[in-house]
């Protein structure tokens, strides 16, 4: 069976996708196709926080919100798959909001800085820079993520035990682009 080509960008998107609700800030900034669509998007951002895609998510831009269509209907989303980023978002500068795993509310800024043109042999998607390690995935939200960087600073932590192995072999200040666009290369 032939594969499936993917279609040629017209044009590059530069985002800077921002965790909210955390301090110090966590962000990451990247290139994407136009063609990318927001299906595409959400596993980007999954493997840009080298996250498992565990839980549900969305977008909201606008008044729009996009995701995963629902068999039973109770969501009232647009099928993601269906929408590409160049459609959604045609101009910059623009934001717009990604939300995951319902429980906890990882929210993120995605911010459309800069859209230029293609280069040739471009690699996309890309991750051009960083700023602190993605929180683990199964921490709690940001309220868990703030609770372990406290543990690690406070030995009297109350939460210290809770968090000795993440203690042990987290580092929050710590941004591997390598490994990061390894994953990205894996997306489809």
């Amino acid at each position: 069976m032939p594969s499936k080509k993917s279609t040629p960008p017209n044009s590059v998107y530069t985002l800077k996708v921002t965790l909210r609700g955390v301090k110090p800030p966590i962000w990451r900034r990247l290139q994407v196709a136009d063609t990318t669509t927001m299906a595409q998007l959400h596993k980007i951002i999954q493997a840009l926080m080298g996250w498992k895609d565990a839980h549900l998510h969305q977008f909201t831009i606008g008044t729009e919100v996009y995701g995963e269509a629902s068999v039973e209907g109770y969501r009232r989303v647009r099928d993601e798959k269906r929408f590409k980023l160049g459609e959604l978002v045609p101009a910059a500068p623009a934001k717009f909001a990604y939300l995951y795993d319902f429980s906890v509310n990882w929210e993120f800024e995605v911010a459309v800085e800069e859209i230029t043109p293609p280069v040739e042999g471009q690699v996309l998607p890309l991750c051009t820079k960083g700023k602190r390690a993605a929180p683990p995935e199964h921490i709690g939200g940001a309220w868990g993520y703030q609770a372990l960087l406290e543990a690690r600073e406070n030995p009297r932590h109350p939460e210290r035990q809770r968090f000795a192995d993440l203690i042990a072999a987290y580092d929050p200040d710590a941004v591997d682009m390598d490994s990061t666009n390894q994953r990205l290369k894996k997306v489809k």
